[in-house]
């Protein structure tokens, strides 16, 4: 009797398994044939699943921040202050440092394999920068653009600073103080 295969779950498999594929050769020197020898896979099949490496790349990348975000929606659920949220999420950045300085080579390295005005018209990160700003209107409760940017960009930057070897900078004090940064912001603002 022939196997039965649950196609959507094996591409999810292979997706997981390729982040540190990329992290380890960097997007412009690997290739589907590296790729499907480190999965274990043949060519073919990979190509079944992914039309290319770019295709199997942005898949991953969207895969990889759904999973971040379904992680940190899950941490700071029941948490009832904002301040008590961010110190929740810093927690889960800093458990999870090794990983998200990892994405932020690989991410900065596809781009550094890009044209640039290709790059700054690609769906994919218009997509993921709506998904962020969406997760932290969920994680915090705060719908206005600006300040979602902000925190966002707020994050990256204390990443950043991590791939920099910035060891003066912690997660949960950063974030502790936007947390009370912000209650205050807010508390003003209020109509």
């Amino acid at each position: 009797m022939p196997k039965i295969v649950n196609h959507e779950q094996y591409r999810k498999e292979l997706l997981s398994k390729c982040f540190d594929l990329f992290a380890e050769k960097g997007y412009g020197s690997i290739t589907m044939r590296n790729i499907a020898e480190g999965l274990g896979v043949s060519t073919g099949t990979l190509y079944h699943y992914f039309p290319s490496k770019r295709a199997l790349f942005e898949l991953m990348v969207e895969e990889t921040v759904q999973e971040n975000i379904l992680i940190a929606l899950a941490l700071v659920e029941g948490k009832k202050t904002l301040q008590e949220r961010l110190e929740a999420f810093a927690d889960y950045i800093e458990t999870h440092e090794e990983t998200f300085i990892k994405q932020t080579y690989v991410w900065v390295d596809f781009f550094h394999n890009q044209d640039s005005k290709e790059s700054q018209n690609n769906g994919l990160w218009k997509r993921i920068d709506a998904r962020y700003q969406e997760a932290i209107d969920d994680m915090l409760g705060i719908t206005d653009p600006v300040i979602t940017d902000f925190i966002g960009s707020l994050i990256d930057g204390i990443i950043l600073e991590k791939v920099w070897g910035n060891e003066r900078i912690c997660y949960r004090e950063q974030l502790s103080l936007l947390g009370k940064m912000l209650t205050l912001y807010l508390e003003k603002t209020k109509v």
